[in-house]
């Protein structure tokens, strides 16, 4: 089983998301809630101790044992130096135990070297593919080939909406 992780920040709370799924799956299996009202401010480079905190309050849910991997809105590594984005901080915070898939929507110019751009559906643009623990190769195929016919796989847009519900 897989945890697709998100995270919506509002004025005065945030919302943190987990969907439990399959590689295969049209819907999850379980959607998990969590609402933060203490968050750190946005620090430019240190985005992680933002979001990580949320994140940890949803894994925190889950039965970690029945996890393939977990995947992240963002990367696993900020440049070619492999230095830790926030998926590779989520990684060493679990202790290296689970594999950490990252699937960015946006380009970042310094990592490229540890990404696979992923096409899905005729859009033109790519997701971003990074992983750790998780072979790389395997996770932008996995992605590639996940439910739904549009840019952003099926599962992954609805745990994006029902982050911004």
């Amino acid at each position: 089983m897989l945890l697709a992780l998100d995270v919506h920040y509002r004025e005065n709370t945030t919302k943190a998301v987990g969907v439990l799924f399959n590689w295969e799956d049209t819907e999850p299996i379980e959607i998990v809630t969590e609402f933060i009202d203490d968050v750190a401010e946005y620090v430019p480079g240190e985005f992680y101790k933002r979001e990580l905190p949320c994140l940890l309050k949803v894994i925190a849910k889950i039965d970690l044992n029945q996890l393939e991997a977990i995947i992240i809105d963002g990367y696993v590594f900020i440049d070619n130096e492999k230095n830790f984005g926030l998926g590779g901080v989520l990684w060493e915070t679990l202790n290296k135990q689970i594999p950490i898939i990252g699937v960015a929507k946006t380009s970042f110019f310094k990592n490229k070297e540890t990404v696979i751009e992923v096409n899905r559906g005729e859009s033109i643009k790519p997701l971003f593919v990074s992983a750790i623990g998780f072979d790389l190769n395997l996770a932008a195929l996995k992605i590639k080939q996940m439910h739904g016919s549009y840019r952003i796989p099926h599962i992954l847009k609805q745990l994006d909406t029902e982050t911004k519900a």
